[in-house]
């Protein structure tokens, strides 16, 4: 059972929709961190109106289809049922109530690292769970504001940062909002089973 399990990734998204370049990323981030279990974290309140963003409800259901099968992969709605504007450092402490034993993983993009600083308490936050970047939408980390510059240095060399090894895979969510309005190329990229839910519920 996950309570018991001592390395959990978490994977933090809209997932408007989920697709199969998350799981891709989900598969090569259990793989390289030797993880027990990977938890796909569904947003919750968004930062900025965002029209395209599907309810909850929805993006949840999708995970829960996407997953379904991979006893590795878990989801949970803990940024979806709190109010108001979600931080990580947050959410990092309700899993680690539940979960005291466990080392904490957390993916990201590099873009996201890039503005980890602006985060909140992200000092407390990076002594807290090991931070593992996807490079998806580019960048690097020669890039990187001076705040960051003393804990990138020591964090790469004590395993605290990881760079994760996966290739991109050329698809997007917002791809594949724009293919169902225009009608093509609906199922590319998509799990069966989440492009059977959108053209079940007219989701797009």
């Amino acid at each position: 059972m996950i309570k018991f399990m001592k390395k959990i990734g978490l994977f933090g998204g809209t997932f408007n929709p989920i697709h199969n370049g998350h799981l891709h990323i989900a598969e090569k981030f259990a793989q390289q961190c030797g993880l027990d279990c990977v938890i796909f974290l569904p947003a919750g309140e968004p930062y900025h109106k965002n029209t395209d963003l599907l309810p909850a409800e929805h993006r949840l259901k999708m995970v829960e289809l996407a997953i379904s099968g991979s006893p590795q992969f878990a989801v949970s709605d803990c940024d979806v049922v709190r109010e108001g504007a979600t931080y990580t450092i947050d959410t990092i402490q309700i899993f680690k109530q539940y979960y005291p034993n466990a080392q904490f993983y957390w993916l990201l993009g590099m873009d996201s690292l890039l503005k980890l600083h602006t985060w909140k308490n992200w000092q407390s936050l990076v002594r807290q769970v090991k931070m593992v970047v996807a490079n998806r939408t580019g960048g690097n980390l020669a890039q990187a504001p001076r705040e960051l510059h003393s804990w990138l240095g020591t964090a790469l060399q004590s395993g605290d940062l990881i760079l994760l090894n996966a290739e991109n895979r050329d698809i997007s969510s917002s791809e594949i909002r724009a293919n169902w309005a225009a009608g093509k190329n609906r199922r590319n990229g998509l799990p069966e089973k989440v492009a059977d839910y959108i053209e079940q519920n007219q989701l797009f």
